[in-house]
């Protein structure tokens, strides 16, 4: 089963994808400001493009388990992709994944790329359904 990841941000978006298995994540690109009318497009067109069976994206919670305003912002956008995106939407807990990205990214001293934050949610995911 192919999966599409996306970590979402109001200023960028990674997106990363798995593997016809649903076995590897990878990362594919950054979409921008996909809350305005052309990054919506320019990430539909995307998520078309890589023909997934579901997309998951990355439920910004605090290490406590709790959602504050991030998470609010980004269930509003999960809402939003739910009613134009022809497959079904969920979401995974995101914790880590940033600081993941900031370690595999040149050893940790660039700013995190946020499609390998994706992938790294996405390598959760994967092994969460895997069991």
């Amino acid at each position: 089963m192919r999966v599409v990841a996306l970590d979402y941000g109001r200023a960028r978006t990674g997106v990363a994808v798995s593997d016809e298995t649903g076995t590897l994540a990878r990362p594919v690109t950054v979409v921008e400001r996909v809350r305005s009318v052309r990054g919506r497009r320019a990430l539909l067109a995307q998520i078309a493009l890589l023909e997934p069976e579901r997309v998951v994206v990355g439920m910004p919670v605090t290490l406590r388990g709790n959602n504050g305003r991030q998470a609010a912002e980004t269930a509003e956008f999960v809402r939003e992709l739910e009613a134009e995106c022809p497959v079904p939407v969920e979401t995974y807990d995101e914790r880590f994944t940033t600081a993941l990205a900031g370690r595999t990214a040149a050893g940790g001293t660039r700013r995190p790329d946020d499609a390998v934050a994706a992938a790294h949610l996405l390598d959760g995911y994967l092994r969460w359904l895997a069991g």
